[in-house]
Formats: C-alpha cells, sequence, structure tokens
C-alpha cells in the first residue's frame, strides 16, 4: 500500500509543481521554440497520472473528476475549431490567423496561442481520460 511510502508522497508533492510550472512553460513557449500544445498536454497529464499512481485513482478524481476532463477537452476541440471559424468569417481562409489582428504578425501569433492552447487542453484532458479507465478497470 502506498500509505507506507511516505518518501514517495513527499517527493510527488514536492515535484508536481514543478512539473506544472514547465508544463505551462512549455506550452506559451512552444511558438517561439521546440514544445507547444501536445508536449505540454502530455506533461501537464503526467503530473495528474503521477498522483493517480502514488495516492490512489480515487483520490486523484476528487483533485480532478473525469467530467471536468471531458468538459476540458470538448472546450479545447471548441477553441481550435473556433479559431478557424473567427477567421473563416473574418474573410480569410479556415486557420488563417491574419485576420485574428489589426496586423498579420499580431494574428500569427493569436492564432498560434490560442490553437496551442486548444491543442493542450485537449491532449491532457484525453491522456487523462484514458488513465482513469484504464486504471479503474480493476484486475
Amino acid at each position: 500500500m502506498m500509505r507506507r511510502k511516505p518518501i514517495l508522497r513527499v517527493t510527488s508533492k514536492v515535484f508536481m509543481p514543478f512539473i506544472l510550472i514547465y508544463a505551462l512553460y512549455v506550452q506559451f513557449h512552444g511558438d517561439f521554440g521546440p514544445g507547444g500544445g501536445f508536449q505540454a498536454g502530455v506533461i501537464f497529464g503526467s503530473s495528474f497520472i503521477l498522483y493517480a499512481l502514488i495516492f490512489g485513482l480515487h483520490d486523484c478524481k476528487l483533485v480532478l473528476p473525469a467530467t471536468v476532463l471531458e468538459i476540458m477537452s470538448a472546450l479545447g476541440v471548441l477553441l481550435y475549431a473556433g479559431v478557424g471559424v473567427v477567421s473563416f468569417f473574418m474573410g480569410d481562409n479556415f486557420l488563417n490567423y491574419n485576420s485574428l489582428a489589426h496586423d498579420p504578425l499580431h494574428g500569427q501569433h493569436y492564432g498560434i496561442l490560442l490553437v496551442e492552447l486548444g491543442v493542450g487542453m485537449t491532449v491532457f484532458s484525453s491522456m487523462t481520460l484514458i488513465f482513469y479507465i484504464f486504471a479503474g478497470r480493476g484486475r
């Protein structure tokens, strides 16, 4: 039982905020260098999977319920598609970010930021939900 593993429990509590901060760093600096929504979503999800492995699936579901993850997954897809729809209704092609701001440079930046945020939300929530499903199956 994990209750008898205090070193793992304390270590995971210490490292989890740093993992989450690193995921946010990868998310918001993905348009300037390597990284982005997919990588950040995987890192963010891995922190909650670590929490579930150490403290148990039941406690992890109390912290982050599956219904929240389902809603977040849908919102991520809607954000991604919504950026394309907005650019489409502004007179450009679908997912052409030039129309999202007063000049194309800022439009590209806003578009990439919003699309990568949608991808990150979807990947994080989907990966964590898949873990919930497999871990909750029983033996």
